[in-house]
């Protein structure tokens, strides 16, 4: 699936990945290839993205949309 990373100032992560792990507001979740259209708020926390490469970025708030094996968030 294809993740991209925003901020207001810059794009953080652009790229596929396989497991995106999420710290939402109503506890932690994971994102996997071809799951379900959503749109969650994001709480502080560690947001992992897992595939070829790992990376993790510390996120204070935002939030994520899936739809169509794409996934955006907005931090």
């Amino acid at each position: 699936m294809w993740v991209e990373v925003l901020t207001p100032d810059q794009t953080l992560f652009n790229g596929e990945a396989k497991v995106v792990s999420c710290p939402g507001v109503d506890g932690s979740f994971q994102i996997l290839e071809n799951h379900a259209p959503m749109i969650a708020n994001l709480r502080e926390g560690t947001l992992e993205i897992s595939g070829d490469d790992s990376h993790s970025f510390n996120v204070q708030s935002g939030l994520v949309e899936v739809l169509k094996n794409k996934v955006i968030v907005l931090v």
